[in-house]
């Protein structure tokens, strides 16, 4: 008797830890960003198939060529979640000065080829997938400021992956269509 209810303890008490961790798990925002994972993998398998030359590929002539496009998406992760969402991992990533050193943006000087891209996109992303893990539903309502840089600096935590992820499928789209319209093989996210 007493060894059937130890068993039936052990079994109950590795059940509770299950549901335990499957409710953390339900609660952080992974499932709501479930496809992030596979735009960033097509857009590093994307890159690494590029040319150095093939990444010089404007949309028009006014506009950023391709990697410069790629390197502003991946740097903007670290100015939004690193720099005003207080996340740590800048230092793991190309772009420790985001604020103020960003392709695109700030710099079109500075040529980034395929290899330096792919690390960039990979490098980043491990803090999205940090906050896709550590951060809940519940916290997305907390409010984050930044009164230093200006009053109007106030944003919630939900609305800062938001930008985040809308700003990668943005971009996504920009190269898909850049490369489109050169004739280059697409960027492909669905398979």
């Amino acid at each position: 008797m007493a060894i059937e209810e130890a068993s039936l303890a052990a079994a109950t008490n590795l059940g509770s830890r299950r549901t335990a961790t499957l409710r953390h798990m339900a609660q952080t925002i992974r499932p709501a960003f479930s496809d992030w994972p596979r735009l960033n993998d097509a857009l590093i398998e994307l890159v690494s198939r590029l040319s150095p030359e093939q990444l010089l590929t404007r949309p028009s002539p006014e506009r950023w060529p391709l990697w410069a496009t790629i390197g502003h998406l991946a740097c903007q992760r670290v100015f939004w979640l690193c720099d005003f969402a207080g996340e740590p991992g800048k230092e793991t990533t190309r772009f420790t000065n985001a604020a103020y050193d960003c392709p695109g943006d700030d710099d079109l000087v500075n040529v980034l080829g395929p290899a330096e891209l792919a690390e960039a996109l990979d490098s980043t992303f491990r803090i999205i997938d940090r906050c896709l893990d550590t951060w809940t539903v519940e916290g997305l309502h907390e409010e984050l400021r930044r009164p230093t840089w200006g009053e109007d600096w106030v944003h919630t935590r939900g609305s800062v992956i938001q930008r985040v992820h809308t700003h990668d499928a943005w971009h996504a789209g920009q190269v898909a269509l850049t490369l489109g319209m050169a004739g280059l093989p697409g960027l492909d996210v669905w398979s």
